[in-house]
């Protein structure tokens, strides 16, 4: 199947598809956030806070080549549709638990209940992600060729907003309701999304049959999608080392800020620093991404390594706050220049497997520094730099006080960012791919058709 032509409807419909994955994500960054924050107070340990956020991308990358698998095979609204009535299944089954268990015996990690009722959430939330790969292949079948990234940047406006309502919210809800009150609230807000999506029609065809030999997993439909683009597996294996980096954000962001500001407070914090990500989300909307994205990824890259170096080397509350906007600013640049890229030099059969492989890979990164860097933060270099010798040795880069250990592994994470970014300008990776994807480019009068970013009103 060749790429669609975008419908005259498209972005009518790219907007109702928008709002939708909008209160989803919403819903289950809600308890996801309420979740950590809940666990981590329940238990002061970084260690369970990392293992928490681990488990999470590791359950993402476990199922992320299945969930591009099916929404190739289907219909993206069936997609849709089917993940929103598992994730209402799972937080159903996980707000039970909670009353029939009871929050004093779930809290305790030692025993059975607590990992039984994380996985039902956990697993409930993964399952939503499903409908990430279904709407970056819905802006290829909705939006015309050209206008790609500004649709890319808006969803990256629209998670942003997600961010802001959650990260306010999971603290509020855990700091003056608890963790009852917040399932209950993620349980509506998961039925009213699915009673949504039966007004929302997608003018879509019904993908080719496959043949009952065909794999649940299509790995090798994937591998060979991919090794149809020149450079385009050296792009996902630098974002997945991008992520492996990330991963030690991961596990010890939520410790950090939980040591400078009370739960309510850090949820506020992320709120405000999550008008960074509207705003970077708005700025890819309106002017894209350049003629060359990767290029454009790259330096944003570089960017973020000095940023996530710099930002915690003093414990200042002012400083935290301005980092985590600085950074958040940039996420959407790089998040709509992968997805771009894919969304040109791929066949839109394809997509799914190839979004599905490059989620798993990217997000099986995160986990393996989440898993390794938090018994080594909380047993090894937070101790020591605790101690008079390891402050008096460190303090001249990240100064004194509660979170030094922390934010000196922030600093060296943040450094070897930099130096990967900058490294890979020199490879023949990143020129084959940055020639295909301007070979790949549309012709100029379909560029102009009435469709996302034009001034022709769409109704």
């Amino acid at each position: 199947m060749s790429t669609p032509t975008a419908p005259a409807d498209g972005v009518r419909v790219f907007g109702h598809v928008l709002v939708n994955t909008l209160v989803a994500n919403v819903t289950t960054s809600f308890l996801w956030f309420a979740l950590t924050f809940w666990v981590y107070l329940e238990t002061r340990s970084v260690l369970a806070t990392g293992v928490v956020g681990g488990a999470y991308m590791l359950m993402l990358a476990f199922f992320a080549m299945l969930f591009g698998t099916i929404v190739d095979r289907h219909r993206k609204r069936d997609v849709l549709v089917g993940s929103s009535v598992v994730t209402m299944a799972s937080f159903a089954l996980a707000g039970l638990l909670y009353v029939v268990v009871g929050p004093g015996a779930i809290v305790h990690m030692s025993g059975p209940w607590f990992w039984l009722f994380a996985g039902i959430v956990l697993f409930g939330s993964v399952v939503e992600s499903m409908r990430n790969i279904a709407l970056s292949t819905l802006v290829t079948l909705l939006i015309p060729d050209g206008r790609r990234d500004r649709a890319n940047g808006l969803v990256g406006t629209v998670q942003g907003l997600a961010f802001i309502v959650t990260s306010v919210f999971s603290g509020l809800a855990i700091g003056q309701l608890g963790m009852g009150w917040t399932l209950v609230i993620a349980n509506v807000l998961t039925v009213c999304t699915m009673l949504h999506l039966f007004f929302v029609h997608v003018p879509e065809e019904r993908p080719e049959a496959v043949g009952e030999s065909a794999p649940r997993v299509d790995v090798r439909g994937a591998l060979t999608a991919i090794g149809l683009v020149p450079g385009l597996f050296a792009l996902i294996i630098f974002t997945t080392f991008n992520n492996l980096i990330s991963g030690v954000f991961m596990a010890l962001m939520d410790p950090y800020g939980l040591t400078l500001f009370s739960v309510e407070w850090w949820g506020i914090v992320f709120g405000i620093g999550s008008t960074g990500f509207i705003l970077g989300g708005l700025i890819i909307a309106r002017w894209g991404l350049g003629s060359n994205p990767v290029r454009t990824m790259l330096w944003v890259v570089v960017a973020m390594g000095i940023l996530n170096a710099t930002f915690t080397i003093r414990e200042w509350e002012w400083l935290c706050v301005l980092g985590i906007w600085l950074f958040l600013l940039m996420i959407p640049a790089v998040e709509a220049a992968e997805q771009t890229v894919i969304q040109r030099v791929v066949p839109f059969a394809s997509q799914g497997r190839v979004f599905g492989f490059a989620q798993a890979f990217e997000s099986a990164a995160a986990p393996v520094t989440a898993f390794l860097i938090a018994p080594i933060a909380e047993f090894w270099v937070i101790p020591y730099l605790d101690s008079d010798a390891g402050a008096d040795q460190w303090a001249w880069l990240v100064g004194r006080g509660d979170a030094r250990g922390i934010a000196l592994v922030f600093f060296f994470a943040g450094m070897i960012m930099v130096f990967a970014a900058l490294a890979v300008f020199g490879t023949r990776s990143y020129r084959l791919l940055s020639d295909q994807y301007r070979s790949s480019a549309p012709d100029p009068a379909a560029a102009q058709d009435p469709g996302f970013g034009s001034t022709e009103t769409v109704r």
